[in-house]
């Protein structure tokens, strides 16, 4: 009897542990883990909650789209062009409360074509206005996975660093983008897998 008591013991031990690792497995990329997933583009169905903000609205003629791929990704593709006081093309999220309170960053897993991007946050609803930009430079048909801290995030305005203007708070995150500029003319291709955001 007591020998049967010691393997049903151990049975259920094992039993135990496996539920816990089934467990573990199926939580792992939410919020238990310590990263929470804000766009998986493998599971996306459209680019409804993606716009496309170039030059054009202050009569540039850069242009880009932004589309889902057979291969589970997302591309963010066009052409910048200096032409008519332009220079710029970006995509940008519609406005949510992303409710990052307590996230430290944003990860991002991207393979781009040697260009220098922006990561851009916006803590409210509106079209124009403050914005927090993070610099990273992508390599040539390399995917990276990808660290902007949200302490290095710098508040602008059309380019312009502002100064007066308290740092990025991530309840408040409403607005995600990626951008292109600094005279970075001719084409370019930037694709990317997911967006996440981790403590």
């Amino acid at each position: 009897m007591k020998y049967i008591s010691i393997v049903s013991f151990s049975s259920l031990i094992l039993a135990m542990f496996f539920l816990i690792t089934l467990y573990d497995n199926a939580n792992s990329g939410t919020k238990e883990s310590g990263e929470i997933m804000l766009f998986d583009f493998a599971a996306l169905k459209n680019m409804d909650d993606w716009l496309i903000v170039n030059d054009g609205i202050m009569g540039g003629l850069s242009k880009s789209q932004f589309i889902l791929t057979d291969s589970n990704t997302a591309i963010f593709s066009g052409n910048v062009t200096l032409e008519n006081n332009g220079g710029f093309a970006s995509t940008r999220t519609k406005p949510v409360q992303f409710q990052l309170d307590g996230y430290k960053g944003i990860l991002i897993r991207v393979k781009g074509d040697g260009k220098k991007y922006q990561f851009r946050v916006r803590t409210d609803d509106r079209f124009d206005g403050v914005s927090y930009r993070h610099y990273f430079e992508t390599k040539l048909n390399q995917w990276q996975t990808i660290s902007l801290p949200f302490n290095e995030f710098v508040p602008v305005f059309r380019a312009r660093i502002l100064r007066d203007v308290e740092p990025i708070s991530p309840k408040d995150i409403q607005q995600l983008g990626i951008l292109i500029s600094d005279k970075q003319t001719g084409e370019f291709r930037f694709e990317i897998q997911w967006i996440k955001s981790y403590q």
